[in-house]
Parts: C-alpha cells; sequence; structure tokens
C-alpha cells in the first residue's frame, strides 16, 4: 500500500504567541490527553453545543474521544456515535492485538494462518511493508521479538478508524486521542481550533532559530514552555512524550534505541506519523535524511544535549 502523500498543513499551524489553556495535552504530566481530570457525561459548554467524553481501555492501550455536536443532535445521538466508535476500537483489539492468543495477529505469527486470507489483516500488513520501506527500514514490523508486530502503527491505525466511526454518524467536530496519539477535526468546545499542547521530556533551555524548528533537532537538558499546536484536523504521532524508555527496539541491532527522548511528527494520517515518529526514535537524528518532505508530514525531535554543552 502506498503511503499517502495528501497534504492539509493548512489546517494546522504552530502558535506562536502564549495561547489560551489547551484543550488536549500530550505528554508532561501524570494525565497526558487532557489538560485536567475529565469530568464523566456529557455537558452543554456553549448555547448551541453539547460535549460528549468517553475513555476506553483495551489491550492494546487507553482511548479517550470528545465529541463536540449540535444541541439538535442530542445526548441520545453523541451518546450513539460513542459506542459505535468504541465497538470498533474494542473489534480491533479482539481481532489483531498481538497480546490476544487468538487475534489474527497471533495466529499469523504462529503461521495457522496467511494475511491474503483475511482482506482487513492483509491491509495492516501492507501498511507495516509500505512504513518499512519509506523509513529505510527502520520501521519493521517483522524485526520484533516473536515475529510480526504492528505495535508501532496499530495504535494510530485504531484511533483512525474510531474517528472515522464518528464520521459516519454524523460527527464534524471530534478529537480520538490515545498516548501521545490523537486524531482532530473541526472545532473545539469553545468555538475556535483545537489547542494541542506538546511535552518533550525535558526540553532545553537553549533557543534555536528563535523558536522550535521543524523537520531538525532541538537539543534538551532544562526547561522550556512546551509547544502548541493550532489544528481544525490532521493528526499528531509521537514517540516517548509519555516518559517511556526502551519501548522502541532498534530493528537492525535488536538493541532499545536510546538516541532520542522523544519524536514527534503530524500529518495527514495518524497510522502513517506514527509509522514516522517510531522509525524515527529508532533512527536518530540520521532518519532526517529518508524523512519525506512535502508530503504533509514534518517531524520534530528532542535530542538529549551533550554534557558540557553551553546552555
Amino acid at each position: 500500500m502506498p503511503i499517502s502523500e495528501r497534504s492539509r498543513t493548512d489546517r494546522h499551524r504552530w502558535a506562536e504567541d502564549r495561547p489560551a489553556p489547551p484543550d488536549l495535552r500530550l505528554g508532561g504530566g501524570p494525565h497526558p490527553g487532557l489538560p485536567g481530570r475529565p469530568g464523566p457525561g456529557l455537558a452543554t459548554t456553549r448555547a448551541d453545543r453539547v460535549v460528549a467524553r468517553h475513555s476506553v481501555r483495551t489491550s492494546i492501550a487507553e482511548y479517550t474521544l470528545l465529541l463536540n455536536g449540535p444541541t439538535w443532535w442530542g445526548r441520545r445521538g453523541l451518546g450513539e456515535a460513542i459506542r459505535d466508535a468504541v465497538a470498533e476500537l474494542r473489534a480491533i483489539d479482539l481481532t489483531y492485538s498481538p497480546a490476544r492468543p487468538e487475534s489474527l495477529v497471533s495466529r499469523l505469527r504462529r503461521g495457522e494462518i496467511s494475511a491474503d486470507a483475511y482482506p482487513p489483516l492483509a491491509d495492516l500488513v501492507d501498511r507495516c511493508a509500505a512504513m518499512r520501506a519509506a523509513t529505510d527500514g527502520w520501521f519493521d514490523a517483522w524485526a520484533v521479538p516473536g515475529g510480526f508486530d504492528p505495535g508501532g502503527l496499530l495504535k494510530g491505525w485504531a484511533v483512525e478508524r474510531a474517528a472515522a466511526r464518528l464520521r459516519a454518524a454524523g460527527g464534524e467536530d471530534y478529537a480520538v486521542l490515545s498516548g501521545g496519539d490523537l486524531v482532530v477535526s473541526g472545532h473545539a468546545p469553545h468555538g475556535g481550533p483545537w489547542r494541542v499542547e506538546v511535552h518533550h521530556p525535558i526540553v532545553g533551555t537553549r533557543p534555536n532559530e528563535g523558536r522550535y524548528p521543524i523537520n531538525r533537532p532541538h537539543p534538551v537538558g532544562g526547561q522550556r514552555a512546551p509547544l502548541t499546536l493550532e489544528m481544525t484536523g490532521g493528526a499528531i504521532g509521537s514517540s516517548g512524550v509519555a516518559g517511556r524508555h526502551d519501548h522502541v527496539v532498534d530493528p537492525h541491532t535488536g538493541q532499545p534505541a536510546r538516541q532520542l527522548l522523544a519524536t514527534t511528527v503530524t500529518g495527514p494520517e495518524l497510522a502513517v506519523a506514527d509509522g514516522y515518529a517510531t522509525a524515527l526514535y529508532a533512527a536518530g537524528p540520521a532518519g532526517l535524511d529518508w524523512f519525506p518532505t512535502g508530503t504533509g508530514y514534518r517531524a520534530l525531535m528532542a535530542v538529549p544535549r551533550q554534557a558540557g554543552a553551553p546552555a
């Protein structure tokens, strides 16, 4: 399956000033995703809007869905849309999770079935093969102990499938996120773009060209304000922003990747952005040699500063 080259960069921008409080947060605390503890149920936040928020955990990940709909849609309509999206997440977990012995992925790993026998599984395998080609082998679902493991993009794919269910139910303004990955569409409950705050671990004190550069590494080793991205569409895929260590393996050595503290990739499709973020985390700064330009995907790295480097 070819990597998509659709560009929707006009639907998100890095905020230049100090924006209002974020609607969503990636990394930067014990409750990544939302800037505070989410309240249960539904709440009308504007005269013409009603907001639903729901979290669900599967063996793959924990997901949060926020749906901002018109009041005429009603609580029942929002509830049904979220139930449909949650059912999709649970179905993906049962069908594809490597942690479930009877999933299609587990059966494929044991050699009991072929991917071609199940078109959705074949699509997932094709996505992984396309990412391996696009990243010069740094994303490799086959270079994992135990055999084929699509975990590097499975969560992003699940988020996209859940978002598709929200759209099919008539949702235009929503966010679906899991850990350091998210998809947004339309507007937040306050009526403006979704404000997404991105925290890289221990972000550096030394400015680089007056701001964080895109498609380049930046140094870390101190404290710095998070980045804020204003979005009305698109996705963010990341690796390391939640503070996990040794979670990505260098496919060429089999050892944990430790060159970077975090990577963040923005773009139109989360499964692709997620795959690029994983591959860049494994490859380190050298990954920018193969990272595509002009395709709608942009990358940011948190690179540890060498001991003794000037602040």
